[in-house]
């Protein structure tokens, strides 16, 4: 009899003691979900400007390393049009030059293609759009400097993508 009323007992109590933390778990997270809901616009926003401070470095990156190959590429592609023109290149340079060219003008799309997407972020997201000011525009400017390389104005191209890098410069130093 000793042993059933011990028995009952430690299962009373375990059963008052569970009544009460499942009560006491409801409080909190009743309480949380106020925090959350409170602080939680603005900790998605620093989330969103930290992802696009990150994009914008990584272009910034992508960009100025192709600016870096680029100068060299253009020296070749204008000396090859130099030789091509005074008839001293051999016969399939012009086809070579030609390939080189429009390899340019494919990179410079792809760079274009990571730009606009960057660009339409900034003005989508309303984290960032405070900041499309200083970004506005690259998309056009990398558009330029496709046509520019597809025209054949290689360095021309160059110029214009190092404006791009100044935008994104200037957008990485507006984001806090």
């Amino acid at each position: 009899m000793k042993t059933n009323l011990i028995k009952f007992t430690a299962i009373f109590a375990c059963l008052a003691f569970l009544a009460v933390s499942a009560d006491a778990q409801k409080r909190r997270t009743s309480t949380r979900k106020t925090r959350t809901t409170a602080s939680a616009t603005p900790a998605s926003n620093n989330i969103e400007i930290k992802s696009g401070a990150e994009k914008v470095s990584t272009q910034i990156k992508n960009v100025s390393k192709f600016i870096y190959n680029l100068g060299g590429i253009a020296r070749v592609i204008e000396d090859l049009d130099k030789e091509i023109a005074a008839q001293k290149a051999s016969r399939n340079a012009p086809e070579l030059n030609q390939k080189i060219k429009q390899d340019v003008v494919t990179s410079i799309r792809n760079l274009r293609a990571g730009l606009v997407a960057l660009e339409i972020e900034f003005r989508t997201k309303p984290a960032l759009k405070n900041y499309l000011f200083q970004i506005q525009g690259i998309s056009d400017m990398s558009g330029r400097a496709e046509d520019q390389a597809s025209a054949g104005q290689i360095t021309e191209s160059g110029k214009t993508l190092l404006m791009v890098v100044e935008k994104l410069s200037d957008t990485l130093a507006a984001l806090p």
